[in-house]
């Protein structure tokens, strides 16, 4: 009877045991079912691939020197090089491959076995040690799905776009994007994305050109960017080198012996400079401020771009080399060289003294100072404009107390305390006289010669008062403005707008051609040669003969008040350049520099003669002659002594007669005593 009730409740049991497992199976599969179905219900809701643009990470944005040669990376908080699959050395593949995703060559965009065993690893530890994530769903992840969220919805999507990828896309494309894409860490404020990029930081070399356990070493920092950065903890990132290389050799990669070997090497860290060093900053500043000027902060900021400048780097290495041959000691004065190409507008030279470590201010762009007597060019441009003849026009040279009506008393006197007494304009501008200038400009008018520095092509605000006309300025000029202006004259009397930017390319391919010169005519070519003329006289036998470098060139020299600042403005036929001295923070008076008082015609010009030796590169071309001349006349006016009693004509201008020695008494040869002062003043040579 016992035995009996035993097996029923045997039976029973049994029974209990099969009801219970079959309710067990039965929720197993409803949950299999509900989880499949909100899998698929999950899955339905992620859109096409199709339907989605990749998110564009960028490139660093690249500047090119006139001679294709790299300028530099413009400055941004992520950097980012996209290089070809020929560039990427097969070891860091194979390492990258071996650490991220070891099925990847097998499996179909999502790989199941990986999820599993990362979900038990998981769960054994408590905390997430290991993902799941195959490369082409980290790809995914990083190119259509903004601001991911750590759940399990967005992994359902993430595993369907990655097996819609890998239908569209190749094994190798999918590989090369990744290794292009991720994140490699952060150094000093930038982030290197993609193996170019993260070869250069930390490495300071190619991605091409890394060695095994260096290519092992990049390949384990995508895990965890900032735990692994050598910089900051090289010990976590030896070890995780490390296991890159054992993982290698596990899977056939390389040999037990290589890795072994690989492992006793040093991190072998050198930080790159490449993203952070430019050639040229001053220039390089100058482009990018034109660049957002044209196309705003965001596409800059957004990067990928290419641009191609006009600068040209042996100019620019002459040009620093012209200064230091001058300037070369502590203490002495800045200098600035800009150089512009007259037929184009391009601007071939942007150089200072100055370094950029220690200021990032452009004394050859931004630097704006008096500009003393090279603005007196001005003048004589809009006289010779205005019909006058500068060679049979006179005014006498003398102290000027004068009282100007509309803009109160003026004062003028020469540079050196000196006068000549009744001289042309020719002359006059050979000596750099002020006081026959300030007649002139009172002649003229003062806006005349406002306008006519506008229209050569000075930007500066100007006030027209009479003083501006011998560069006694409110706000003052930079060396990129007197360049461009004299260019007009060296083009003949046409204005270019000083460009530094040859073409951009856009990420999409688009090329924005910027180097197409924007010319205006602004002055007869018969006016520009006149004022090119006796400029090419007082480079010969002016103020300005220590620029003179043996082929046709002309210029005008400039001394401000007190020597606070001295010019060098000329040009040839083919290159116009300005060269300005001083102390860029101060008004120091450079009156002992090198032992001698500093003008125009001291070390600007010997700075621009050694430069344009250079610059010239051989060219010893003479300016053209235009097929028409202005016909101009003697100037008349209360001021000038043009028409004084007796006949004028008989006059000869000094740049045609005879030398002639000077004799008691006063003028000889030639010369009419009656323009020059009395005796014992000989006539000028």
């Amino acid at each position: 009877m016992t035995y009996r009730r035993r097996q029923r409740r045997r039976r029973r049991s049994h029974r209990g045991l099969l009801a219970l497992a079959s309710v067990l199976l039965l929720s197993a599969g409803i949950a299999v079912i509900t989880l499949v179905g909100y899998v698929l219900a999950i899955a339905a809701t992620a859109p096409d691939l199709s339907e989605l643009k990749p998110i564009d990470k960028g490139r660093t944005s690249v500047v090119y020197a006139a001679d294709g040669s790299r300028l530099g990376f413009v400055q941004s908080d992520v950097i980012r090089t996209p290089i070809p699959w020929s560039q990427m050395p097969k070891h860091l593949r194979d390492a990258t491959v071996a650490i991220e995703d070891s099925r990847f060559w097998h499996h179909r965009g999502v790989d199941y076995g990986a999820i599993v065993r990362a979900g038990i690893r998981n769960l054994q530890s408590g905390r997430t040690v290991q993902g799941g994530s195959t490369i082409t769903q980290q790809l995914v992840r990083a190119l259509y799905i903004k601001d991911p969220q750590r759940n399990f919805a967005r992994k359902i999507r993430e595993a369907k776009l990655a097996s819609e990828l890998e239908k569209r896309r190749s094994k190798r494309w999918i590989l090369t994007t990744y290794l292009n894409t991720v994140p490699y860490g952060t150094v000093q404020g930038r982030t290197a994305l993609g193996v170019e990029a993260a070869a250069e930081t930390f490495f300071s070399k190619h991605a091409r050109d890394l060695t095994l356990p260096e290519a092992a070493l990049l390949a384990g920092l995508p895990q965890a960017p900032s735990y692994y950065n050598p910089f900051r903890n090289p010990r976590a990132a030896l070890e995780r080198r490390n296991e890159v290389l054992e993982r290698m050799a596990k899977l056939g990669y390389i040999s037990r012996p290589e890795a072994e070997a690989a492992k006793t090497e040093p991190l072998g860290l050198r930080r790159g400079t490449t993203y952070t060093v430019r050639r040229e900053p001053y220039f390089f500043d100058y482009v990018q401020e034109r660049l957002i000027e044209r196309y705003g902060i965001n596409v800059f900021r957004r990067g990928g771009l290419r641009v191609y400048t006009t600068i040209d780097p042996t100019l620019q290495e002459a040009a620093r080399r012209a200064i230091q041959g001058q300037l070369g000691l502590p203490g002495d004065p800045a200098a600035a060289v800009v150089s512009i190409d007259p037929a184009t507008g391009y601007i071939r030279a942007m150089a200072a003294s100055s370094n950029y470590r220690d200021t990032t201010f452009n004394l050859a762009a931004q630097g704006r100072r008096q500009p003393g007597s090279a603005f007196k060019t001005f003048v004589l441009a809009a006289a010779v404009e205005r019909g006058v003849d500068p060679d049979r026009t006179v005014y006498v040279s003398k102290p000027l107390n004068l009282q100007v009506p509309g803009y109160g008393p003026w004062q003028v006197k020469t540079y050196d305390n000196t006068y000549g007494g009744a001289m042309t304009l020719t002359r006059a501008t050979l000596r750099s006289d002020n006081t026959v200038y300030a007649q002139l400009i009172l002649d003229l008018g003062p806006k005349a010669v406002c306008e006519e520095a506008r229209k050569l092509g000075i930007r500066t605000k100007l006030d027209c008062y009479p003083a501006e006309g011998l560069g006694g300025l409110r706000i003052g000029v930079s060396p990129l403005e007197m360049a461009n202006a004299y260019a007009t004259l060296a083009s003949g009397g046409i204005r270019n707008e000083p460009e530094a930017i040859l073409k951009v390319v856009f990420p999409n391919g688009k090329v924005d051609e910027l180097g197409k010169p924007q010319r205006k005519r602004v002055m007869s070519a018969g006016a520009a040669y006149v004022v090119t003329r006796i400029l090419r006289q007082n480079v010969l036998s002016g103020t300005g003969t220590r620029a003179n470098i043996g082929c046709p060139a002309a210029g005008k020299t400039g001394t401000t008040d007190n020597y606070n600042d001295a010019w060098f403005v000329g040009y040839t036929p083919k290159l116009a350049t300005a060269v300005w001295v001083g102390y860029p923070n101060a008004l120091v008076e450079m009156r002992n520099v090198h032992g001698i008082t500093v003008a125009g015609g001291t070390f600007p010009a010997a700075i621009w003669h050694d430069y344009m030796q250079i610059a010239r590169k051989g060219d010893c071309s003479d300016f053209p002659v235009p097929p028409s001349m202005p016909s101009l006349s003697p100037f008349l006016s209360s001021r000038s002594v043009t028409g004084a009693r007796g006949s004028y004509r008989s006059y000869t201008p000094p740049s045609v007669v005879p030398r002639a020695a000077p004799q008691s008494g006063g003028a000889t040869g030639r010369y009419d005593p009656r323009f020059y002062e009395t005796p014992p003043q000989p006539p000028p040579r």
